[in-house]
């Protein structure tokens, strides 16, 4: 029997703020909460911003959300580059001096060169090739960005580090220290070996300590030092979660789809847990896009959204940056976001044993390629299979009535090509399941696309419904495009109550449909149907054990809430502070002892092929 993988914990940032505990979730519906629910959510906001004033909430929700790009992030009007010329000279010769260790490895033909004291003359004729700094504006000026003054790194000894990864040591401490249970303690039920870390980036880390500087420095005139080109791996963040927060010998990597990389990543987990190879599942990304040379890159390929576009949506001379993200209406690119989500899965015996919160459940992940396509970028068929599979699964699960007790997380890019394909891939489904009006929301609206973990967003963001009740509005939207498919769906113009935490929602299906053709869905159920689905299998008596258990699991999260709203906040970040080498392990034919577990690892006793062995 398959193990139901179970959502115990969830942490990270993005342009709303803190995902756990539902902050950034939040600060989305905040407009509808009561007081007494958004109080601590601008409270934390503060912390996180460095504010003096806690109850500046307007310089709060001016610096949250897709915003203006500001100069924290980069200059807009002096992007640093390059112009290349030649000089040509005629008879005139020109001469100049330099030291010796700033003479070219390779001499010019055209060049002379005469020792001058302790500098060298050089006398060139003909032409000589220069490159001019110059600088250049940025045609598009709005992003996602996190919370105006928030600073990851300054949380933990980040020397170095490029900001994908200080985002993901964040992310990933936040989920963890979410959980309220030790982690010490979570290894002390399971072997060293029963866990397993999926977590990665879309485009790597590409600022000036990862790729940006290492593919810049011979250009610039420097060097390529030993951590560029490593911490530029996409597989990094999985890498610094098992060797710097938890310290595992799991299962690792990452699995990347390009914008469906969370997706991706997240059915890795699931698969482990419900194959029984691992008991406790990270998943998460993070992506740290908003880069010029990362923005100038999609906007070359027509995708961004530029200023001028937003402007003539509005017949404005003015973009209106705010609303630079607008999906299923008139619209004209996305809007590139910056963004850290990580998930704590364990397998459902371990949670109720444990008294772990159970914030939903993933039955499955589907992933589907588009076949043979005119253009590697264009849609296809794929995601009809997905989205498909997904509504079946559903169904099943919940019965055709409970399946049509649904919303849908659009993948929802702002793009003119997305609002046709998606609408009408989920209109699709929407008739043939018999659903007459299907909840479509798309958040992209307010945080932008952060790439690899915009499937994290959607989740964090789903997870907050069945807490707040609330699916968030398509917030910068006024109308519908006229070729956006609309018969049998419900876009989600307003902020739409489903009941007290969620209770007429069941399920939500969170689609994805990354570039190339990487189209994957995810079916996420509520922690009432996960919660009743587990009674189920376990009897009455055994739920109301984990409910006693999981009271002072509550009250322990809740404790890491307020430290981290009242501004402290400790990243889980050891380095060298448990290292093994091969005078810590004992091999024996049974398993492998590690000095630093409690528990033996033990190797598999069953044959996994008896069927192939001589009778």
């Amino acid at each position: 029997m398959k193990k139901l993988p179970v959502i115990v914990g969830f942490g990270g940032i993005n342009p709303a703020g803190r995902s756990s505990f539902h902050h950034g979730y939040r600060r989305m519906v905040h407009d509808v909460l009561p007081q007494t629910e958004t109080q601590p959510m601008f409270q934390g906001l503060s912390t996180l911003m460095g504010l003096e004033q806690a109850d500046d909430k307007e310089f709060m929700l001016e610096h949250t959300l897709i915003r203006k790009i500001e100069k924290q992030t980069f200059d807009l009007d002096n992007i640093s580059t390059n112009c290349k010329s030649t000089l040509n000279l005629g008879e005139t010769p020109i001469s100049f001096t330099l030291s010796k260790r700033q003479l070219p490895n390779q001499i010019p033909e055209n060049w002379t060169i005469v020792e001058d004291g302790n500098q060298l003359k050089v006398t060139v004729t003909g032409s000589l090739d220069v490159l001019f700094e110059d600088t250049t504006e940025a045609k598009v000026s709005s992003a996602g960005q996190l919370p105006t003054g928030f600073n990851a790194g300054a949380h933990y000894n980040s020397r170095n580090h490029p900001k994908g990864i200080q985002l993901s040591v964040f992310g990933a401490s936040d989920a963890i220290q979410s959980i309220g249970i030790e982690w010490n303690t979570l290894m002390s039920h399971i072997q060293p070996d029963e866990i397993s870390v999926y977590a990665g980036s879309a485009v790597g880390q590409l600022d000036d300590f990862g790729g940006r500087g290492m593919l810049q420095s011979w250009h610039k005139g420097g060097r390529i030092s030993s951590k560029q080109l490593p911490l530029m791996l996409t597989q990094m963040p999985a890498d610094f979660i098992n060797g710097y927060i938890i310290n595992s010998v799991g299962t690792t990597g990452t699995n990347m789809g390009a914008c469906a990389t969370f997706h991706y990543n997240l059915r890795q987990g699931m698969h482990d847990i419900q194959s029984g190879r691992s008991r406790i599942v990270i998943v998460g990304s993070a992506e740290a896009g908003v880069e010029p040379e990362i923005m100038e890159g999609f906007r070359a390929m027509g995708a961004l959204s530029e200023d001028s576009q937003i402007a003539k949506l509005d017949n404005s001379e003015t973009a209106d940056l705010r609303r630079s993200c607008r999906p299923f209406s008139d619209n004209a690119g996305f809007t590139i976001g910056e963004s850290s989500q990580f998930f704590v899965l364990m397998d459902d015996e371990l949670a109720l044993k444990l008294g772990a919160t159970i914030y939903g459940s993933v039955p499955d992940v589907f992933i589907n390629a588009d076949a043979n396509k005119k253009s590697i970028s264009s849609p296809g068929i794929g995601n009809y299979i997905t989205v498909a599979k997904s509504m079946a699964l559903a169904q099943q699960l919940l019965g055709k009535d409970g399946a049509k007790q649904s919303y849908v997380h659009a993948h929802g890019t702002g793009t003119p090509q997305n609002r046709v394909s998606e609408s009408h891939i989920l209109n699709e489904v929407a008739k043939t399941f018999n659903i007459e009006h299907w909840p479509v929301t798309a958040i992209k609206s307010y945080i932008g696309h952060s790439l690899g973990p915009s499937g994290g967003d959607q989740l964090t963001c789903a997870l907050g419904v069945w807490q707040y009740g609330y699916i968030p509005s398509i917030q910068s939207i006024d109308h519908l495009a006229s070729d956006v498919y609309t018969s049998n769906l419900e876009f989600t113009l307003s902020h739409k109550f489903v009941g007290e935490k969620g209770s007429e929602i069941k399920a939500s299906l969170l689609n994805a449909k990354g570039f190339g053709g990487n189209n994957a869905t995810a079916l996420i159920l509520s922690p009432a149907v996960t919660m009743k689905m587990l009674q189920n299998k376990y009897g009455e008596s055994a739920i109301a054990a984990y409910h006693n258990q999981n009271s002072a699991v509550r009250m322990a999260a809740d404790s890491y809430d307020k430290r981290v709203i009242e501004g402290n906040i400790h990243l889980v970040y050891d380095f060298g502070t448990s290292v093994m080498d091969e005078n810590d392990l004992k091999i024996t034919q049974q398993g492998i002892k590690l000095s630093a577990f409690s528990n033996e690892l033990k190797y598999s006793v069953e044959n996994p092929y008896p069927e192939y062995l001589e009778k």
